[in-house]
């Protein structure tokens, strides 16, 4: 039992708990959340903003691990807009072969290999829609591949310092903390056991627990539902001037419906249901084929000319299907479809909507979008193409397009290479030690000046929810690290438990960072962990390393839910996969990476020297 010593630690256990709920039920985005928590420090006095004071909340805003993150966020957007991570794409296609297995494996292999020095969030966008791709050509079945992808993205994130954020902020406050630092590759070992522990376990147990599910596209026969657009003006002294859509003979029809109107070459904004006809207006109807061509003997109109209705038929066109994914920057995210008045807005038709394991067909309009929400798109491939343009929908059903600056691609990888390089031989070989932020922004500026990629593109690039949410986290864990309140719980899980080993005090911390990552954010979970870490393997007067390295491996643990990490939500929508189908896949898999951390840890980085 815990007995506060200060009012302050009371508080602080308090904000805690309250931010941790906070990140659960979402009721405001997490960056808020964190800097809510952030601001209550210091209009409580627990931190200060006068200059010289070592706890000054406004530190955390000059601290290395955001920064570095930011950093590798552009680095990224430059391999991806050099055509580098599509390029290997496009080679894993080619040599992926006809086999199940061997998909499976190459796979796997890729995508492990490139989020070791990537962020694995643009890597597994790119992945996705190729997979679905050959899925689709091949006849496999998505669901057997889609949770593989995201696991490999995320062990192949623990084989290098820079695979994850989680990673940069553990090495960055540890080395606030004065601990030595941790080079490049010093995680590598470890990080190869976990990837190959993944493929082992991924193509024996795993792949027989893969559920078989059913994307959105496959809802829908493509030959019995293909269905097309055409445009129709309305003839001066038509029945259909002056009248409503609904007393008019075109909501009746049944092969065909109205799609949108436009009026003077613009779409009007208001409710299909609200519009009066005027002549001159253009009619957009979407239909199968015989409610199109054939639509006068069933109805009564003819869109390729009709006196009696005074529409005139100016176009046919084919109404293209597509899948597309809500992404985590999504301006529709809290919005439902009649909100968007979505059909005017973009001229597209959202046929079905994925979310949480189940395949909406019908009453989703009222529904609230959220990040990974999959919906089944259909409308005029211009209208298609232009709704994939935006930062609100990831394309599944095709890999994205985008000029790409193949020219600059040597020197992006001489930008990363650099980097790795010089932090990997750092106080080796007569080279200086660098400190990893100098060579991130270093890095960075490289690609930003070379026109890699565009400053626009950079700016866009970064996660800046990720960046401002742990900059309020530095500052919670700041106030919890002044407080006390990190020494009274290390000294309660130590001496009021009786654990007094170091090797089940770190499995305790391994299993209690991944406990956590399922649930919040492992960026979140890495910074309030980490301080914890250290305080509990100075107190055991261990080494702090080893539980440090816990903490980092434990926070990318994220198996067992859809939610704990950003890869796993996006192929929840995209693969039409059950909450329960990640707990049933995953979870034998997080037991047998922490057993493996908890026995190998300790051997890798003794607890004493």
């Amino acid at each position: 039992m815990f007995i506060f010593e200060t009012w302050q630690q009371a508080f602080l256990a308090a904000l805690v708990v309250v931010v941790f709920f906070a990140f659960v039920k979402e009721w405001i985005s997490a960056e808020l959340v964190a800097l809510s928590a952030l601001l209550a420090c210091v209009m409580t006095g627990i931190l200060s903003v006068n200059t010289g004071d070592p706890y000054n909340a406004l530190k955390v805003f000059s601290h290395p691990a955001p920064i570095t993150v930011a950093c590798m966020f552009v680095l990224s957007a430059a391999l991806e807009r050099t055509g580098i991570i599509e390029a290997l794409g496009s080679w894993f296609e080619k040599i992926a072969g006809s086999s199940p297995t061997r998909m499976l494996i190459v796979m796997m292999a890729m995508v492990a290999l490139l989020s070791g020095f990537a962020n694995n969030t643009p890597v597994v966008v790119v992945f996705m829609p190729i997979v679905l791709g050959i899925c689709r050509k091949r006849d496999f079945i998505a669901s057997k591949y889609l949770i593989p992808l995201s696991y490999a993205a995320i062990v192949g994130g623990t084989m290098t310092i820079i695979g994850t954020s989680t990673n940069l902020i553990a090495v960055g406050i540890a080395q606030k903390h004065g601990l030595s630092s941790l080079g490049m590759f010093s995680i590598t070992p470890l990080g190869l056991i976990f990837v190959a522990t993944a493929f082992i376990y991924m193509i024996t147990i795993g792949k027989k627990l893969l559920p078989n599910r059913v994307t959105l596209a496959t809802l829908i026969d493509n030959e019995n539902s293909r269905e097309f657009i055409t445009h129709a003006f309305v003839k001066k002294d038509s029945d259909l001037d002056g009248m409503a859509f609904p007393d008019s003979p075109l909501a009746k029809m049944k092969k065909a419906r109205v799609l949108e109107v436009l009026r003077d070459g613009r779409r009007l904004r208001r409710p299909i249901n609200e519009v009066i006809f005027t002549s001159g207006d253009e009619i957009v109807f979407k239909g199968v084929l015989e409610g199109v061509m054939g639509i006068s003997k069933t109805e009564g109109i003819d869109v390729r000319g009709n006196a009696n209705r005074g529409l005139e038929g100016i176009r046919t066109e084919s109404a293209l299907l597509m899948e597309g994914i809500i992404g985590p920057e999504s301006s529709m995210t809290g919005k439902s479809l009649k909100e968007l008045n979505f059909r005017q807005r973009f001229g597209v038709l959202i046929l079905a909507v994925h979310r949480r394991g189940r395949n909406l067909k019908e009453r989703f309009e009222d529904e609230k979008l959220a990040f990974g929400d999959t919906l089944l798109v259909q409308g005029p491939t211009e209208k298609i193409r232009q709704l994939f343009q935006q930062r609100d929908f990831i394309n599944l059903s095709e890999p994205k397009h985008t000029v790409l600056r193949h020219s600059k691609a040597p020197i992006a990888i001489g930008a990363l290479m650099l980097f790795m390089i010089l932090g990997a031989l750092g106080g080796r070989l007569g080279i200086p030690e660098i400190p990893i932020v100098q060579l991130a922004l270093t890095s960075a500026m490289i690609v930003l000046l070379t026109r890699c990629v565009q400053p626009h593109e950079a700016y866009r690039a970064i996660d800046w929810k990720v960046v401002f949410m742990i900059f309020g986290m530095l500052g919670l864990g700041l106030a919890i690290e002044k407080s006390g309140l990190a020494q009274l719980i290390a000294n309660g899980m130590t001496h009021g438990l009786g654990i007094e080993s170091p090797w089940i005090m770190l499995a305790l911390m391994y299993l209690l960072a991944a406990v956590m990552t399922e649930i919040i954010s492992n960026n979140a979970v890495a910074v309030l962990l980490t301080p914890l870490a250290i305080v509990v393997g100075q107190t055991l007067g261990a080494d702090p390393i080893p539980f440090v390295i816990a903490v980092m491996f434990g926070s990318s643990a994220s198996f067992s839910t859809p939610i704990g990490y950003q890869t796993n939500t996006f192929v929840y929508g995209a693969g039409g996969y059950k909450f329960g189908d990640f707990f049933r896949v995953g979870f034998p898999l997080a037991v047998i990476l922490w057993l493996l951390a908890s026995f190998l840890i300790p051997i890798m980085w003794p607890f004493y020297p």
